[in-house]
């Protein structure tokens, strides 16, 4: 767990706990495994960069980012930055990233296949922990913005 991730949530969000203990979280499928989900249900955080802006974006674990979709709302094509480039900006490892107690003031953007699930599974910092909150609340905590910027897999739906 990190602590300063822990410390954010005191402040901005006392009603979420961190789970942690729990096996590697690194990647949405032993995210989902260790905390027993599906899949889509993580919030994986990417930073991308757009132009000469970095953003972080949090969207449902098996969407993809559209670049198209992204090019119209942001303006150009997104490039993913490298972890030693996230690592920097966010102050968290890949893996860990998350949208709170972020090392730069960074653009949030929340894709709307998060709104498809009542909670969704975001890191908390490490590799080995997260916290479970409505999308809604996520979203207005990490003072994101709602975009359309992902496709889904065929079977998943709206």
């Amino acid at each position: 767990m990190s602590d300063r991730v822990a410390a954010w949530l005191r402040i901005h969000a006392p009603e979420l706990r961190i789970i942690g203990g729990h096996a590697s979280t690194a990647t949405v499928d032993d995210a989902a495994a260790a905390l027993g989900i599906e899949p889509a249900r993580v919030a994986k955080s990417l930073a991308v960069r757009a132009g000469e802006r970095v953003l972080l974006l949090v969207t449902r674990g098996d969407a993809r980012l559209d670049n198209r979709k992204f090019k119209d709302i942001c303006g150009t094509r997104p490039r993913m930055l490298d972890p030693e480039e996230t690592h920097a900006v966010t102050g968290h490892p890949v893996g860990g990233v998350c949208p709170f107690a972020l090392a730069s003031a960074l653009e949030i953007l929340c894709d709307v296949s998060l709104r498809r699930f009542a909670t969704v599974f975001p890191a908390a910092g490490s590799r080995t922990s997260s916290v479970e909150v409505a999308p809604e609340r996520l979203a207005e905590i990490a003072g994101a913005r709602w975009v359309d910027v992902c496709r889904l897999p065929e079977a998943s739906g709206p």
